[in-house]
């Protein structure tokens, strides 16, 4: 055999490898809708104890012009579908970034109940198309929620992609700080928050951040100390 003779295919290249989209898990299955409802249902009962105070720094209406970025840290997730509902329903229309995960299809489904929207991404998956999703919904004039430390933290500290995105859209970010008189904590990365019956839950719209062309970090560091922590 000749020495210089090759095998077929040697210099063919290797073969392509292809990036799969990851596919949310659907909210509209009938499982994840009725466990939406039920969940919905007993936020709303359970709801109904608390004393809830709204302090509007923000001065945020109906008439406020252009959409807007809602941060909250992901432990205090409970009482917003609540005041949503109850005080916002009518001014924003608001979409909340949820996990594609089969938790964040629950979790989907159950602001649906609430007058809520999805994008469903996070910093694990999707995170191209929801960053791309959460840009079209805001430049639309719908305001868009988003916990700065989630889905897996680190606790209390923001990542860069909520300011990245008020950037790219001019749209201001706005500080929701949830402040709990008593409350249950639950041993997951977060500490997450349940108020107790009867706990006073005072949620404060605070002033708009408007991330200039500068260092992001120092948005971050104004936008931690407006969220506050325990």
């Amino acid at each position: 055999m000749n020495a210089d003779a090759k095998e077929p295919g040697a210099d063919s290249p290797p073969p392509r490898q292809v990036q799969h989209r990851f596919t949310p898990v659907s909210d509209s299955s009938f499982k994840t809708r009725a466990a939406g409802f039920l969940v919905a249902t007993l936020i709303r009962l359970y709801a109904r104890t608390w004393r809830i105070r709204i302090v509007n720094e923000a001065g945020l209406t109906k008439e406020t012009p252009g959409a807007v970025l809602w941060a909250f840290w992901h432990n205090r997730l409970l009482p917003m579908p609540v005041l949503y509902d109850r005080f916002l329903k009518r001014m924003r229309p608001t979409a909340v970034l949820t996990s594609p995960s089969k938790d964040g299809a629950v979790l989907a489904a159950v602001v649906k109940r609430f007058g809520l929207d999805s994008v469903r991404g996070s910093s694990n998956k999707r995170a191209a198309q929801a960053l791309v999703e959460c840009r079209r919904r805001l430049l639309s004039g719908c305001d868009v929620a988003i916990t700065p430390d989630g889905p897996r933290g680190p606790i209390y500290q923001a990542a860069a992609g909520v300011i990245q995105l008020a950037r790219v859209t001019g749209c201001p970010v706005m500080p929701v700080r949830v402040e709990v008189s008593r409350c249950w904590r639950l041993k997951s990365w977060d500490r997450f928050q349940i108020p107790k019956p009867f706990a006073r839950v005072t949620i404060t719209l605070g002033r708009f951040i408007l991330p200039d062309s500068g260092e992001a970090e120092a948005s971050l560091q104004l936008l931690q100390s407006a969220l506050g922590g325990d």
